[in-house]
């Protein structure tokens, strides 16, 4: 979120910071060095330099996936925002047993669902992140549609495609769409969407599978 992360940082952590009254003065600890559960460590503690690395590795996966959701660029930096408050205020109940990015992502997920429930939004977006840092990123965070070589007119084509696969992911339940989303955009494992989500292994294959048929029915009038 590189034109609002300061934004980002200041609201998040000035949440969190209240809670930093009497720690210790910060010694010269190379947070940077530090893995996930060391730093969630000391952010319950209200190390400010920890709560700002959290931040500085998980804004733009959090924002990724909640962009993808939304699909529009100011209504995604407002709820990783308040994802990240969410999660900043609840570090202490972090439960270093399991992976932080897998916490995250599943408090950023839980909230842009609530959202989506309340305000009945059915948009996603088969782009890259708007935030990628290189050509790379953006391609991998792309759900891929065109071919390199493809012609001009079928480029056109491929893209009007990409509106209707984009239209109908978009018509998935939540749920659906999240596991959609981890699955064939973001590269999740079964076991790693299993894993960020809570859920039995057995129930992301059963919401994969469906999410599947239901893309295939609405994408039936389309076959040659």
């Amino acid at each position: 979120m590189a034109d609002s992360s300061a934004t980002t940082a200041d609201a998040a952590l000035t949440h969190a910071h209240s809670s930093a009254r009497g720690t210790a003065p910060l010694s010269a600890t190379d947070f940077a060095a530090r893995d996930d559960r060391d730093l969630a460590a000391l952010a319950a503690q209200g190390r400010e330099p920890a709560f700002r690395e959290l931040l500085s590795r998980y804004e733009r996966p959090v924002f990724s996936l909640v962009f993808r959701m939304v699909r529009d660029r100011s209504l995604a930096e407002d709820l990783a925002q308040e994802a990240f408050i969410r999660a900043f205020n609840a570090i202490g109940s972090y439960n270093p047993s399991f992976k932080f990015s897998n916490w995250i992502l599943k408090i950023a997920n839980n909230h842009t669902i609530d959202y989506l429930r309340k305000r009945k939004l059915d948009t996603i977006s088969i782009h890259g992140s708007p935030h990628a840092s290189s050509p790379e990123e953006e391609a991998r965070t792309r759900l891929v549609i065109e071919d390199r070589d493809e012609r001009p007119d079928a480029y056109v084509e491929s893209r009007e495609l990409g509106g209707e696969i984009e239209a109908a992911i978009g018509r998935l339940r939540p749920e659906y769409r999240t596991v959609i989303l981890l699955r064939h955009v973001e590269g999740y494992s079964y076991e790693e969407i299993a894993d960020t989500l809570e859920l039995p292994l057995g129930t992301v294959k059963t919401y994969i599978h469906r999410a599947r048929n239901e893309l295939k029915d609405s994408l039936a009038h389309l076959a040659p």
